[in-house]
Parts: structure tokens; C-alpha cells; sequence
């Protein structure tokens, strides 16, 4: 009898250890997967959520938040995106709020009532990466904000709180204050504090419900009751809610595009290119724009997908993220006007009125090469008082304070001498003219030139391109006629009739189209 105490003390102790370290295991293994989803297969999805926020490090910013409902939520899902300013750090925060979220998805209940079916076994404890794998699902729909999981756990973590379990009564005061700070996801308390009643006040659901609905008709009579229910500030689109589409693989891969232009990696812009073709003006862009920056858009341009005229720069569309690629562009090529007017139009597209890191910095950058430093200032002003622009904000200051040092800058003062000297009308149908014009104002613009080129290419301009070889010759700098123009100069020769002409397969692909239509 006293050896079979002591077998199953031991294995009760073995037991109890087994299930601690497998429970630990699993949230381990949990946070190590979502670090290197995030870090390593999804980086540039950190960097276009950044990008589309302003995290402002003052008292008046934490107001504005807080006099909406779910305002906390939204604020601390602002202060933890702004860290994914730096990849792997964002990546590891990502890590950390999911394995909260299993944590208190796997031991928010420790009530006497559910202590037999904890989630303790295998598959109990697999059965508890279920919510974790919907939100991160949800989260491959590139609109849903952070505020939405945060939301989520704040909501398990005030329900798990233990000396609430038997004082019912005071719902009546948490369900509102809840409310305010997380926003509707507050419902993910209501049915928690359901399970743990027993099912015995099952009247409190209601009366819940009851308090709820009066936060809303007192003090939320200008939002639609949609959107008082379901979230303000969940989803980027207003009257919008997620789509279970998951990580759409062209639509990541044209946000990976932007991030690759962001950041500058030309060479690794050429390699996806030539591995995942996206059919659209916007991949276009940025193939484009990356080829131009190693000099082989005139070599290589046909090489790659033209989507038609709109390839090398796009018109203006409102929304989130089409005119980035033509932006950067603009900016490269001295085009400084059209530059900070496109990512203007881009930060007021944003269609829950948040202001833009990125373009905040590029529309400052703009007004100082512009040299109207009094605006330029504010853009400053709102950046000083972020985190990770703070400091080129304050270098920048300093460096409007002396114009010598603007004009000797290696990018501003660059920029002042390729931009026009004098002011004309903008018309996006003559793009080709102002590439000419640009060029014309500065022959040392090798790629306002390889622009001009390369957009008579596009509108089939064939006199105006035969006509222009001779700038190619003389300022262009090669060695030799680039390849691409040979072959184009083949195709017009021959009038289309050659085998294995890059050139050719884009005027039939635009014949083709003109067809269509």
C-alpha cells in the first residue's frame, strides 16, 4: 500500500510536471513560429502597416484617442506598430501578443466550476491555437489593424482577473468602461463572464446588452449604430470588416515591392521580378523604377511586364498605395512638385484620417528642396514628436537654418539643380514631354532621359524616338546603344516582324488590347 502511495504521488507529480513544461512548450514553439512568419517571410506587411500611421508621443494625441470608444485599444495598437519602424522588433512584439493570447485563451478560466476542463492535455492545449490562427488570419487582410487582436486580449485578460469571478453586480460599471477603452470586442468579456456565472445569471447576458445599447444612444448619437457595435477603429475602412481572404500572394507580393522601393534594394526588385510577375501598373512602377536606378532601364525595360503608358509612372489615383512607386520616382528624377503632390494625395487618402510617417518625411523633404522651409516646419514639428523620426526631423531643422548646406546636400542640393526652373501646367497625357523638358534643363539627368525614351517606347512614338537617338548618343553615357533600343529600332524597322523580339510581343500585347475594347 505504501509503495502504491508513493507510485502515484510520483506519477502525479510527473504528471503535473509534464503538463507545465508541454504547456510552456507550446507557447514557446507558438511565439519562435509567429517571429519568423513576421520577420522573415512577412516584413514588408510590418513595414506597410508603419508606414500608414503617425505615433505622436503627447498627452493631445492620447486624448484625441480616448474620446472615441475602443480608443485605448486603438492607441496602444498605434504605440506597438510603431515599432515595426525596426523589422525585428516589430516581429517580436507580434510574437509576444499571440502567445498572451494563447496564454489567456489556455488559462483564462481557473474558476472551481471549469477546473476539470482546463486546457491542459495535447489536444486541449492544440485546441487552444484555435483563436490564435483565426486572428492571424484575419490579419493576412492587409486592413485589419492591430487595435483588433489587442482588443481581443484585453478583453480575456480583464475577464481572467479572479477576484471579479463572484461580484456580478459590478458589471454594470466595467461593461461601459470596457467598452470605452476596447471598443464592442467587450462582448468577448460579456460571453466569458456567462461561462464562469455557470450559466446561473444567464439574465445578466441581457442586462449587459441592455448597458451597452444606453452607451450608445447617450453618447454616440453621430455614429451609425453598424459601427458603434462592431468597432471604430478595427478595421481601415470605415462600414467595412475583415475578409477571410488570408495572405493573397499578389497582393503581398506588390506590398513586398514597395517595401523592397522603400528601402532602396534595387537588385532585389530585379530578382522577384524576374521570378513572380504581377499584372499590374503598380509592379510595373517599381520594376521600372529599380531598373532605371541601376541603369539598365534601357537594356532591360521590355524584358519585364509593361502594363501599357501608365508603366514607368501612374496618374493620380486616390487610395492607399498606387502612387507611391510613381512618387519615388518623381522625387528621383527632380519631378519635386509632382512628387510631394502625390504623396500628399496618398497620406489624404487614408481613409481613417490617420496621418503617414512616410509620406509626412517625403512631403517635408520636398518643401526644403523647394526651399519653403516655414511649411516644411510643421511636417517637422509632427515629427519630433514620434519615436523613430525624431531625430531626422531635428537634423533637418538644423539643416534648413543654412542654405549652404542645403545646396551642398547630396540628395537636396542634387535635386535643386535637376528640378525645372520654370513653372508650367502639369498634364499627365504629355508625362513623355516633361521627361523631355526635364532632361533638357539638365543633360546630366541620365535618367529623365532614359524616362523620355523609355515613355515614347510605351505610346508608340516611333518618330519621336527614332528622332531622339541622337540624345542617347551623345549624353546618354554608354558604351554602346543599349540593347533595348537596338532591338525596338529592329521591331520598327521590320515592322514588327521579329522573332524573339521583347519589343515587339508589347506592341502586339497593346495592339491586342486596342482590339478588346
Amino acid at each position: 500500500m505504501v509503495f502504491r502511495s508513493i507510485c502515484t504521488t510520483f506519477a502525479a507529480f510527473m504528471t503535473k510536471r509534464i503538463g507545465r513544461y508541454l504547456d510552456w512548450g507550446v507557447s514557446v514553439l507558438l511565439g519562435i513560429g509567429v517571429f519568423l512568419f513576421w520577420y522573415v517571410g512577412y516584413p514588408h506587411a510590418l513595414s506597410y502597416q508603419e508606414q500608414y500611421q503617425l505615433f505622436l508621443w503627447t498627452g493631445d494625441y492620447f486624448l484625441e484617442k480616448m474620446s472615441l470608444p475602443g480608443g485605448f485599444a486603438d492607441w496602444l495598437g498605434e504605440f506597438i506598430v510603431q515599432f515595426y519602424y525596426i523589422e525585428w522588433l516589430g516581429a517580436l512584439l507580434l510574437a509576444l501578443l499571440f502567445v498572451m493570447l494563447q496564454r489567456l485563451t489556455t488559462h483564462g478560466d481557473r474558476s472551481r466550476e471549469f477546473e476539470s476542463v482546463k486546457l491542459t492535455g495535447p489536444v486541449p492545449m492544440s485546441l487552444s491555437l484555435v483563436p490564435v490562427g483565426i486572428v492571424w488570419w484575419l490579419m493576412g487582410d492587409i486592413n485589419v489593424l492591430l487595435s483588433l487582436p489587442v482588443a481581443i486580449v484585453l478583453a480575456l485578460a480583464l475577464a481572467s482577473i479572479r477576484w471579479l469571478r463572484g461580484l456580478w453586480w459590478l458589471d454594470i460599471l466595467i461593461v461601459p468602461i470596457a467598452y470605452w477603452l476596447i471598443g464592442p470586442m467587450v462582448w468577448l468579456y460579456v460571453i466569458v463572464r456567462v461561462v464562469q456565472l455557470s450559466w446561473k445569471h444567464l439574465w445578466t447576458a441581457g442586462w449587459l446588452v441592455a448597458v451597452q445599447l444606453m452607451v450608445y444612444a447617450w453618447l454616440l448619437p453621430q455614429w451609425p449604430m453598424e459601427m458603434a457595435m462592431t468597432g471604430l477603429s478595427y478595421y481601415r475602412i470605415p462600414l467595412h470588416y475583415p475578409q477571410w481572404s488570408g495572405y493573397d500572394k499578389d497582393m503581398y507580393e506588390l506590398i513586398r515591392m514597395d517595401y523592397l522601393v522603400r528601402n532602396e534594394r534595387w537588385d532585389e526588385i530585379v530578382k522577384r521580378a524576374q521570378d513572380h510577375e504581377v499584372r499590374t501598373p503598380f509592379w510595373s512602377n517599381c520594376v521600372n523604377l529599380a531598373l532605371s536606378q541601376k541603369r539598365l532601364l534601357a537594356d532591360r525595360m521590355f524584358d519585364f511586364y509593361q502594363s501599357g503608358e501608365d508603366a514607368l509612372v501612374m496618374p493620380r489615383t486616390r487610395d492607399l498605395t498606387s502612387m507611391l512607386p510613381a512618387a519615388e520616382a518623381f522625387w528621383r528624377l527632380g519631378m519635386v512638385n509632382s512628387a510631394q503632390r502625390y504623396m500628399f494625395d496618398t497620406q489624404e487618402s487614408i481613409l481613417n484620417a490617420k496621418k503617414s510617417g512616410r509620406c509626412t518625411k517625403r512631403i517635408a523633404e520636398c518643401m526644403i528642396v523647394n526651399g519653403h522651409y516655414q511649411t516644411a516646419a510643421k511636417q517637422l514639428d509632427l515629427l519630433k514628436k514620434s519615436l523613430f523620426y525624431r531625430s531626422w526631423a531635428k537634423e533637418a531643422e538644423a539643416l534648413m537654418k543654412d542654405e549652404a548646406k542645403v545646396n551642398a546636400h547630396p540628395i537636396y542640393g542634387k535635386l535643386r539643380k535637376l528640378r525645372y526652373q520654370n513653372d508650367f501646367l502639369y498634364s499627365y497625357d504629355e508625362i513623355d514631354k516633361m521627361f523631355g523638358l526635364l532632361f533638357m534643363n539638365n543633360q546630366e539627368n541620365k535618367m529623365a532621359l532614359d524616362y523620355f525614351m523609355g515613355q515614347m517606347l510605351l505610346k508608340g512614338e516611333i518618330q519621336g524616338f527614332q528622332q531622339y537617338m541622337g540624345w542617347v548618343q551623345q549624353y546618354g553615357g554608354y558604351r554602346q546603344m543599349p540593347l533595348g533600343y537596338q532591338d525596338a529600332m529592329r521591331c520598327i524597322q521590320m515592322q514588327g516582324r521579329v522573332t524573339g523580339s521583347a519589343y515587339a510581343k508589347y506592341v502586339q500585347q497593346m495592339t491586342g488590347r486596342r482590339a478588346e475594347r
